[in-house]
């Protein structure tokens, strides 16, 4: 039996409410400032809340101090029936100068212990790496927790935090879906290879989205964080943000090592965005991925790095293995390749022949006409390909070469959908262009863009 959901936004209409009868609740209070003693008292609302087993509670921008946090951690440990909770604390006063209110609510929430389900937002806060620690000890008495997803972007947990998070979480041994959001939190190689040792102990865990960006864990660090993750080896699902984390070579391809372990993967998306691979860690994380032999999906953006024509064909052999990749996005943005890197890029392509979707970006890379028609002739092997997003702003392809591009899409005999993204090259013909795209056999949608569009 679905139960009524009951709905409060104020606080004193809360208060005066029948608490036995609330089984699914949500409270929303955000910017109402009601501080550390309104929080009291809701949280002693709540743990009269006897049947209570839903609850979101989105409290966000109330200036709630470590005390308020610690009063409201100790009430929801009361709520002993609490089987579901979305708890929104982003942009209070949780910082790290009592560093008692993250360890104190997560000491209340383990006391819930049969909360499956928990989605906790911190954002906007400083906890320091006394309180993830805190907070990740907490976490681990919840045992029966099988879906987490904890957001604790820009709070200095530094290293130390979150060592001490990825070891109390590690504890939660039927988790099977997580989300973390640890981006811009000063972690380095100590934080990150804690961080995957901890991982590494979720044996049931299928799906994990981890967002580190903005942090400084480079090579070690990389190495270390994927070395745990390969202990999950029923990870099917994996999107890890790493972008902008002075990774270089030896690191990316030691990520590429490490993935080959995760043995039931078959979907992944990797940001790398703004790191120093060069040529040797694109090929080395080719590399690797070429290995997960069950990859069925793959995201892969490595915009803003540098590497040529080694790093291209290596990527594109490593990738090319992957015999049962049917979904690729690959986003090679502002990597400022060299003419003979251009010519790589297609024969690359050319590798991905079991391919059925592809968005291929390359914006910025001042590719003129031997890298487009090259890229053509890379198109014209993907022959099973019903899907292509082609993404070419801001280069230097002109109306002839565009041309001979869309000729090779014709040998795609299968190729249904098409968006084409032109916008800042030497086009001045649009008209014939988009013409001949019309031509494509069993084209069902296009979509082209350029200046005059």
């Amino acid at each position: 039996m679905i139960q009524e959901e009951k709905c409060f936004n104020c606080l004193e209409e809360f208060l005066d409410s029948t608490f036995q009868s609330h089984q699914v609740l949500y409270l929303g209070m955000s910017g109402n400032k009601m501080g550390d003693e309104g929080v009291s008292s809701l949280g002693s609302g709540l743990e009269k809340c006897t049947n209570l087993f839903n609850l979101t509670l989105n409290l966000d921008r109330n200036k709630i101090g470590d005390k308020g946090i610690s009063y409201l951690g100790s009430h929801l440990g009361k709520c002993t029936n609490l089987s579901n909770l979305t708890l929104n604390l982003m942009d209070n006063n949780i910082d790290v100068i009592d560093a008692v209110g993250a360890p104190d609510l997560g000491f209340g929430l383990g006391k819930c212990t049969n909360l499956s389900n928990l989605a906790l937002f911190l954002s906007g806060n400083q906890i320091g790496e006394e309180g993830a620690s805190g907070l990740g000890s907490g976490l681990g008495n919840c045992l029966n927790l099988s879906n987490l997803t904890l957001n604790l972007y820009g709070n200095k947990i530094g290293d130390k935090g979150t060592s001490g998070l990825g070891s109390g979480l590690g504890k939660c041994k039927n988790l099977s879906n997580l989300t973390l959001n640890l981006s811009d939190n000063a972690i380095g190689v100590e934080g990150a290879s804690g961080l995957g040792y901890g991982l590494g102990k979720f044996v049931n865990l299928q799906n994990l989205t981890l967002y580190l960006c903005n942090n400084i864990i480079g090579d070690e660090g990389a190495s270390g964080l994927v070395s745990g993750l390969g202990q999950s080896t029923n990870l099917s699902d994996l999107t890890l943000d790493l972008s902008n984390n002075k990774i270089c070579a030896i690191g990316a391809s030691g990520f590429g090592s490490g993935l080959e372990n995760c043995t039931s993967l078959s979907k992944l998306t990797l940001d790398f965005r703004y790191n120093i691979f060069g040529d040797e860690g694109v090929s080395g994380l080719g590399y690797g991925l070429g290995k997960c032999a069950n990859l069925f999906n793959l995201s892969l953006i490595l915009s803003g790095n540098k590497f040529g024509g080694e790093g291209i064909s290596g990527l594109g052999s490593g990738l090319g293995k992957c015999n049962n990749l049917s979904n690729l996005e690959l986003y090679l943005n502002d990597i400022k390749i060299d003419d003979k890197s251009k010519s790589d890029l297609g024969s690359s392509l050319g590798n991905f022949t079991n391919l059925s979707n592809l968005i291929f970006c390359l914006s910025g890379n001042e590719i003129g006409d031997q890298g487009a028609t090259s890229i053509g002739f890379g198109l014209e092997r993907c022959t099973n390909l019903s899907n292509l997003k082609l993404v070419l702003p801001f280069n230097e392809i002109g109306d002839e070469t565009a041309l001979c591009l869309v000729s090779s899409l014709r040998k795609c005999t299968n190729l249904s959908n098409l968006e084409l993204n032109l916008i800042g090259n030497k086009i001045n013909e649009p008209q014939q262009l988009k013409v001949n795209c019309l031509k494509l056999k069993k084209l069902v949608f296009f979509e082209y863009f350029d200046d005059q569009w």
